[in-house]
This record gives structure tokens, sequence and C-alpha cells, in this order.
């Protein structure tokens, strides 16, 4: 009796496909334009949208969180930080998992204003060249002339374009809508000297310069000319090429849910991090964590078995875990709650129902 022999299974790779959606994401708006052009106004406004839940504004230098909670119907929480960019994208996250749980209890949308952008750009530039100047180089350098043109190597700057972009990427995947708020100015044109060439003009956005490409929607303000749309990705919203679309009475609920065609059920962008390997997205978790029990649970997570990191891997992920405790157990514990516990807290007296006069 002859037997066959059962052909052997291919490896390699299992093709992973689903079909589109169609359904319309929740956008990442851009509002950027001159001071006194209406930016933080509008926002505020949108702030009392009824058809948006719990709203938080994030100020990082422009400090008028405050007063423009007087704008008629501004119903917002403002974020509090200390000013790092640790607090800053430890806020940020924290909305993030808020808006997610109000997604999955088919809440309206959780709306997320920066206030702004170009400041934590600025911020970050900075940083950058604080950094330069420590350099052994650079600091000899300096200490023969204090004025002398510091040199600020590209890993410097590569390191503040990946601080940007992991804020960046939490905005663009955020479970409900993002207003952005920028700094734009008319500029002169200069020519290959740094000379400014008579008569020509450019409109500049203080920010990274992939600012206008990561947004979804583009709005500029300007104090005597009506808003302009300069780009939507939209199959609803066409804007064409060098032909801004003037838009007189603009809102930004009309934007959202009329031009754009938002609905309750929108979704976020489904994008996931691109990483040159898999562990650069754990060594980036880790650097958000700031407790031992935080730590711990990360940990556990990275067992092959469960994380599905080889164990090479698994061993430089907890590398990273023993000296990021080491860093957490030499620092003096903040005190206060958690960001996660502030935020939720807030969402919550946001939606309980408000006290009803007494009637006469």
């Amino acid at each position: 009796m002859t037997r066959t022999k059962a052909p052997a299974k291919k490896s390699g790779p299992t093709l992973k496909t689903r079909k589109p959606t169609g359904i319309v994401p929740w956008p990442l708006i851009l509002i950027e334009g001159e001071e006194g052009s209406g930016k933080s106004y509008a926002a505020a406004e949108f702030s009392g949208s009824e058809k948006v839940g719990a709203t938080f504004w994030l100020d990082l230098v422009e400090g008028s969180g405050d007063e423009y909670a007087a704008v008629p119907g501004a119903d917002y929480n403002l974020i509090e930080h200390d000013g790092t960019y640790r607090d800053i994208l430890e806020q940020i996250e924290a909305v993030h998992a808020l808006a997610s749980d109000a997604a999955k209890s088919r809440k309206p949308p959780t709306l997320l204003i920066i206030d702004t952008a170009s400041a934590l750009w600025r911020m970050l530039t900075n940083w950058t060249h604080e950094r330069a100047r420590r350099t052994r180089k650079n600091a000899r350098l300096l200490e023969e002339d204090p004025d002398a043109a510091v040199d600020i190597a590209m890993n410097l700057w590569n390191d503040a374009v990946e601080r940007w972009m992991r804020i960046m990427h939490l905005l663009q995947t955020f479970p409900g809508i993002v207003v952005l708020l920028a700094r734009g100015k008319q500029v002169s044109v200069v020519d290959d000297n740094g000379t400014p060439i008579s008569g020509r003009h450019d409109w500049r956005v203080s920010g990274h310069k992939d600012l206008g490409f990561d947004s979804t929607v583009w709005v500029r303000l300007k104090r005597d000319e009506e808003p302009q749309i300069i780009k939507a990705r939209s199959l609803r919203l066409r804007v064409e090429r060098k032909k801004p679309l003037r838009v007189p009475e603009f809102t930004i609920e009309g934007l959202v849910f009329d031009m754009l065609g938002c609905t309750a059920a929108s979704q976020p962008r489904r994008m996931p991090a691109l990483s040159g390997d898999a562990v650069q997205p754990w060594l980036s978790r880790v650097q958000t964590i700031g407790t031992r029990e935080g730590l711990g649970d990360l940990w556990r997570e990275t067992r092959p078995e469960k994380s599905g990191l080889t164990r090479e891997e698994a061993a430089t992920v907890q590398a990273a875990i023993n000296v990021r405790l080491a860093q957490i157990e030499s620092t003096p514990p903040e005190l206060g709650q958690d960001p996660a516990s502030r935020l939720r807290a807030a969402a919550a007296e946001h939606d309980r129902p408000q006290d009803t006069a007494e009637q006469p």
C-alpha cells in the first residue's frame, strides 16, 4: 500500500485586510492667523455646541483660556500642566483615553482645543538650542565667545521632531475632535543672502513645517478678510490648489458637521504609529510612565509569549524599564492625582445636571 504525503503547509506572513468603512472620520482642524483674528473666540464658541461632549482646553502660553470662558455659551475645562513636555504629553494621553471611553459609550465627541501649536514647537526648538549649548564642543566655544554661533547637530533636531510627532500621532488618532490653534502672519520674501525683496510677501505659519500637511482641515483667519479654508482632506469639501475657499459666515460647528459631514457615527482615523522596529513603540511607552506600578505592569506585558517580542527585544525593553525606574525613584513623588484622574473628575462635573433655579 502506497502512502501519499500530505502537501507541506506553506510558511510565511499572513495577509491582513479589511473592507473600508466609508465613514467620515473626526477631524484635526488647524486654525491659524494673525493676533486678534478670532481664533480663540471661534474655539471657545464651538465648545458650547450641543453636538460636542466634554471639552478640554490646553493653554500653553497664550493665557486666554480663563478669559474666553466668558464667550456666550462656552463650556470647557482648562487642563493644568507644569509647562514640561512630559506633563503636556501625559495630559494629552489622558484626554485621548477619556475620549476613547466616551466614544465606546456612544457619547457626543470629546473636543480638545490646543492653544497654540506654535508654542509647542517653539518649546521644542528652545529645548534643542539649549541642548546644543551644553555639548562639550559648543560649551568650550561659548566660554571663549558667549555670542558665538552654536552648531546644532542633526540628532538634536531629530529628537525634537520625534517628540513633536508623538503628540501629533495622538491628535491624528484622537477619538473626537481636535482644534489646533497656531499663529500665522505675513512675512517679507528674502533672497539667498537673507535680504528682503521689495514688494514681495509670503504667509508663514509658526510651527513645525508639516503642521498644515498633518491636519485634516487648514483654516486661515485674518482681521480684515473673510475666513479662508486653505486645504481639506475630504470628499465632501473641495478646495482647489492655490484657490482658498472663502467662508463669510464661518463657524467650526458648521465646518465639522455641515461642510465635512461628520455625524454621530464618525470614528477616529485608523493610523498605527510607524516604527522602524518592534522595540521603539515600547521604549516610547516606557518614557511616559511615571510610577513603579505602571512600569511593573509594562514589564509583564513585555513577556515574549504575551507581547510577540523576541527574547532579545523583550530584554532591550526591560533594560529601559530598569533605567526609567531608577530615574523615578531618584525624584520626589509629585503630590495630587494623576492626569487621567483629574480629567475624569472634570468630565464627570461636565456631565452632571445643573441645578435649576427655584420657582417663585
